[in-house]
């Protein structure tokens, strides 16, 4: 599955670099039953090898569905775990297991051979790993279940906000890695929970380094000053006393391209109150970039681009990994609200002009 996909991918990342040991290693232990499936089953026990997953061990189960797997560490252990059935359909996605030092965790799993998942139905001795399930499991259910994988988002943001001070946290918020300049706030907001108890862990030192720039609700709007479309140096402070939208955008991005006929409609009924849009092109085309503003209708005069794609300046002065992304700026030059789109964005000017 993809989350699972990312997942792993973040886990490399994340954990690549390992810090020494500064204190005296603490035996910690996993115990885990299996239920379903027939035997045999077996557990691989994945770890990270310079930035790669590899099999470090392959633990058989008793007759009983049971297993074992002890560290000795002065750190939080962080392992992958792949549970082996042939009785399932295809290859089940990996556990994530934290182990903090000391603890003693037992974990119940059941086997779904007909929908090829590995469920969680118990965990004892780990709020970590009881967060882990939870989110999991909403994963597995998710899989097959459109209803459930639209609804998958804010779940995972409200599990996130409630288990805000474990470990476990700092890894999951890597779930909406792909769409970070929406959940931002999620990011620093877990960061900052977490950054006292664990502020040398790799898994708070990624989110510091991904939020430690970000502008944010109340914060002053950086300048940016780029050329316009004939070439003159445009400044988006000067449309200070304007509440302006500053977005940014391609002529090769669809859903930008969906969203222009809503910024336009919104232009139009509060240009005169005091509205004023600034936008911001990724494009490295020039013809393309404004062949697009004559075919989207797009009236206002601040569209400004240095055509270098993801080198944009003003991308980069505002931390654009994707778009479309905006940013709604009040009359004195401070951040009101950041990526409101479609409805958000219109019952927020709304709230405004009102």
């Amino acid at each position: 599955m993809f989350f699972h996909r990312r997942l792993l991918l973040i886990c490399v990342l994340l954990t690549a670099v390992l810090l020494p040991a500064r204190a005296a290693a603490q035996h910690s232990a996993l115990q885990a039953h299996v239920d379903g499936g027939g035997r045999p089953i077996q557990a691989a026990v994945l770890a990270i090898d310079h930035g790669k997953p590899v099999s470090v061990d392959t633990v058989g189960l008793d007759a009983e569905g049971n297993f074992r797997i002890e560290a000795s560490e002065s750190r939080p252990v962080f392992f992958l775990l792949r549970i082996m059935s042939p009785s399932l359909r295809h290859e089940a996605q990996p556990l994530y297991v934290l182990l903090l030092p000391g603890e003693q965790v037992s974990m119940t799993l059941q086997l779904d051979t007909v929908g090829g998942n590995v469920y969680i139905t118990d965990v004892t001795g780990s709020d970590n790993m009881d967060e882990y399930r939870i989110f999991h499991n909403m994963l597995a259910d998710a899989a097959n279940d459109q209803s459930r994988q639209s609804q998958l988002p804010h779940r995972v943001e409200q599990l996130l906000v409630e288990r805000r001070s474990n470990l476990m946290s700092a890894f999951l918020v890597t779930f909406f890695e792909n769409d970070f300049n929406r959940y931002a706030p999620l990011y620093k907001y877990i960061h900052d929970a977490l950054a006292g108890t664990y502020p040398d862990h790799e898994f708070v030192r990624y989110l510091q380094g991904k939020t430690q720039h970000l502008l944010l609700a109340g914060m002053a709007a950086p300048e940016i000053e780029m050329a316009d479309r004939n070439g003159q140096l445009r400044k988006l402070s000067a449309l200070r006393g304007k509440v302006v939208l500053l977005d940014f955008w391609a002529s090769w991005c669809r859903p930008c391209r969906m969203e222009n006929p809503n910024v336009v409609r919104l232009y139009k009924a509060y240009h005169d109150r005091g509205f004023e849009v600034f936008s911001v092109s990724l494009d490295k085309s020039r013809d393309s970039w404004l062949e697009a503003i004559a075919q989207d209708g797009l009236e206002w005069d601040n569209h400004v681009s240095d055509l270098k794609g993801w080198s944009s300046s003003g991308g980069k002065t505002y931390g654009i990994s994707s778009i479309p992304a905006t940013v709604l700026i009040g009359p004195d030059g401070t951040i009101l609200a950041r990526n409101l789109r479609g409805s958000e964005l219109e019952k927020k000017l709304e709230e405004i002009f009102k």
